[in-house]
């Protein structure tokens, strides 16, 4: 009970960070925000079929998230196509796993 305690503390927190980034509430704001958290993940070197994980590497994911928005952005590459772009990388992660687990 005591991690769902604290991810609706973190989650609280970056709500009010966020608010206070676009100085407005809208419902809606946090729509796509699952697929980046679970890139970054996948990217740190997670394995969706039930590995383990660590901080240090969903931090380095997130980083390359975060970079992967920001040049795509400085592109002007459209939002959907940002989309695809970042589950194409999450496909990739994944089969670069399957591809590790098969060799290993």
């Amino acid at each position: 009970m005591m991690v769902y305690v604290i991810a609706g503390l973190l989650a609280g927190i970056g709500a009010v960070v966020y608010i206070a980034r676009l100085d407005s509430a809208q419902p809606q704001a946090g729509i796509g925000f699952e697929l980046d958290a679970i890139a970054a993940v996948v990217i740190g070197g997670t394995s969706l079929s039930g590995g383990q994980g660590t901080i240090l590497g969903t931090l380095l994911g997130a980083l390359i998230i975060g970079v992967l928005h920001n040049g795509l952005n400085l592109m002007e590459v459209s939002a959907f196509w940002q989309q695809a772009f970042i589950g194409s990388v999450i496909i990739i992660a994944v089969f670069v796993d399957q591809l590790r687990k098969r060799g290993a």
